[in-house]
């Protein structure tokens, strides 16, 4: 990317893709994650050639003892995840996570490839976790369409924003659950674990 662009990447709502087509906001938020740790993130980037990341983090003094509790704490799973998002970053992230936790993964970059995919897959899916702002196809209509190809499909509904407003929409739509961005691992395996026992 060039000089302009670097230097504005971690800016809310700053976005080089044409109108509607992004949020802004993914960058934005990683850089408050890690900010709110006490963290570094870094960019290298070379126009033409790619971009690369670089994040530091504290260590915990007490990391052996808080490893060993989490190890303890976190519930593995299996069965087929769709995972929603429109920035590509959560979905690396995203289903590198799930993919620890033991399910298989399968990624879709907005709403609409959602559907696309869910309508030839829903019979193998056990959940979809959605994100709720999408510029091509938001989180409630994308729930809609979901919930018509099957009444029965369960979704999570994922946001950095709070359980109000059109969260709260979607939730009374008959949406299964909600979890706040940014999550951690414990939380999203056991947010997902309830889910999946309740529809056993």
């Amino acid at each position: 990317m060039d000089k302009e662009t670097l230097n504005r990447i971690f800016e809310p709502f700053f976005t080089t893709k044409e109108r509607g087509r992004g949020t802004g906001l993914g960058l934005a938020m990683v850089y408050g994650v890690i900010k709110g740790h006490r963290g570094i993130i870094n960019v290298y980037s070379e126009k033409g050639h790619g971009t690369s990341f670089s994040v530091y983090l504290p260590a915990s003094r007490n990391r052996e003892i808080l490893e060993e509790q989490s190890a303890a704490q976190i519930e593995m799973g299996n069965g087929t995840l769709l995972l929603v998002d429109d920035e590509e970053m959560i979905l690396d992230v995203g289903s590198s996570l799930l993919d620890s936790l033991g399910y298989e993964t399968i990624r879709a970059q907005g709403g609409v490839k959602a559907v696309e995919i869910y309508s030839r897959m829903h019979d193998r899916i056990d959940l979809v976790i959605l994100d709720m702002i999408m510029p091509d196809m938001g989180g409630k209509e994308t729930f809609d369409r979901l919930r018509k190809i099957n009444p029965k499909a369960k979704v999570l509904l994922a946001s950095g924003y709070s359980l109000n407003g059109q969260a709260r929409e979607i939730l009374e739509r008959g949406c299964d659950g909600f979890i706040q961005k940014p999550f951690t691992l414990l939380g999203l395996s056991r947010k997902i674990i309830s889910l999946l026992k309740d529809s056993a």
